[in-house]
């Protein structure tokens, strides 16, 4: 992914208001960032836990989408979880379905689109090896090469994007 400024990253939002973006925390390492190894940028505002913030890479360039997550809940249940954009396996809390207000009038009167994705985010981490999931799951091998599963999981997550954009 190429390097985003903040105001490149402000001005990308679809879906809020202008103030809204205005407003929204950057993340305090965005300085810092390897660009190098994300296929998009995903942050948790650092003073709202329930939002969380992603920008895409898409063909007429990037787009911001404003997502929110349920409130976490302590469970005591083993389960496990596949994120459906790097189909990473995470056991417990890994995996969270983080839900978006449509663009436009469908979002105002509050239609969205839900998608299951790492909770941290980091679904670029997790696919060049770079993050581990959390707990004793057996990563499962796959035949396709790195190439093939980002092409795979932005595919995916540029659907989810232009769900949201289409309103």
């Amino acid at each position: 992914m190429e390097a985003l400024t903040e105001p490149q990253i402000r001005a990308a939002f679809v879906n809020c208001s202008k103030g809204e973006a205005a407003r929204i925390k950057m993340p305090l390492d965005l300085a810092v960032t390897a660009w190098r190894d994300l296929d998009y940028f995903g942050w948790a505002d650092p003073g709202a836990p329930q939002r969380a913030l992603m920008v895409v890479p898409m063909d007429e360039g990037p787009v911001g989408v404003l997502l929110r997550r349920p409130e976490s809940r302590r469970t005591t249940a083993t389960r496990s979880s596949m994120c459906q954009v790097c189909f990473t396996g995470h056991s417990a809390d890994g995996v969270t379905l983080f839900v978006a207000p449509l663009a436009g009038a469908a979002g105002r009167q509050g239609n969205s689109v839900g998608l299951y994705l790492c909770s941290d985010l980091a679904c670029s981490l997790y696919l060049r090896g770079k993050r581990q999931p959390r707990g004793r799951l057996v990563r499962q091998e796959e035949t396709l090469s790195l190439d093939e599963r980002v092409d795979r999981a932005m595919t995916n997550l540029r659907g989810f994007v232009k769900r949201v954009v289409a309103g």
